[in-house]
């Protein structure tokens, strides 16, 4: 159904406090800008931005909208013959070689990243969202592979593949706050996957292979 009037004014709305209060965190720090500050700047109430914006951390991850899901996305779409684990390193390594800024390989991000070592609230709400992922992850591999609610392998696969995602994030994070080139970052990154299927089990890369339908 095509966007409504309404629906596209609150979408615009809701993208611009967003865009707003971004700048004033990149140029100050997150715990030195306040909601009112926010509010003003985006020229509209405290209340319009809280209505939009539960929590002024909501503010800052607004761009993560989508990230929680991905990786069980990615293994709900992987290919016939594939495993869950390999769809996962697949997209993955996608991303790193477009040199793609979902993934942190851009200009700045080193500043964004900057602000959330400075936040305790910040890292605290990174780490929600790590467990959220893997938690996500995990109710799709149970479904995926019909595994009773017992089964405790759903949830330690969830574990080493969320480990493969937040190595290559850790790493990116790292070495863009250090400076350093996106590109040069993927050709590095790249290598660095290798390593890590190196060190995944048969087991872990034999897991959940999708079956010819």
């Amino acid at each position: 159904m095509a966007e409504g009037l309404r629906e596209r004014k609150k979408r615009q709305t809701r993208q611009y406090i967003s865009d707003v209060a971004t700048g004033l965190f990149l140029e100050r720090g997150f715990e030195a800008v306040t909601v009112a500050e926010i509010a003003e700047a985006a020229n509209v109430s405290v209340n319009t931005v809280y209505n939009y914006f539960p929590a002024k951390e909501d503010l800052f991850f607004d761009r993560s909208a989508g990230v929680a899901d991905r990786l069980a996305r990615w293994v709900r779409g992987r290919d016939v013959g594939e495993s869950a684990a390999r769809a996962v390193l697949r997209e993955l390594r996608s991303e790193v070689e477009a040199v793609s800024p979902r993934i942190g390989l851009m200009a700045g991000y080193d500043r964004f990243m900057r602000v959330i070592h400075e936040a305790p609230v910040l890292r605290s709400r990174l780490w929600s969202l790590q467990q959220e992922t893997h938690d996500i992850l995990e109710a799709t591999l149970r479904e995926e592979t019909g595994a009773a609610a017992d089964d405790p392998l759903p949830d330690l696969m969830a574990g080493q593949i969320c480990w493969v995602h937040q190595a290559v994030f850790v790493t990116i994070g790292r070495e863009m706050v250090a400076g350093r080139k996106p590109a040069e970052v993927s050709r590095e990154v790249l290598v660095l996957m290798d390593d890590i299927e190196d060190l995944l089990s048969e087991k872990v890369l034999n897991y959940a292979v999708r079956g010819a339908a």
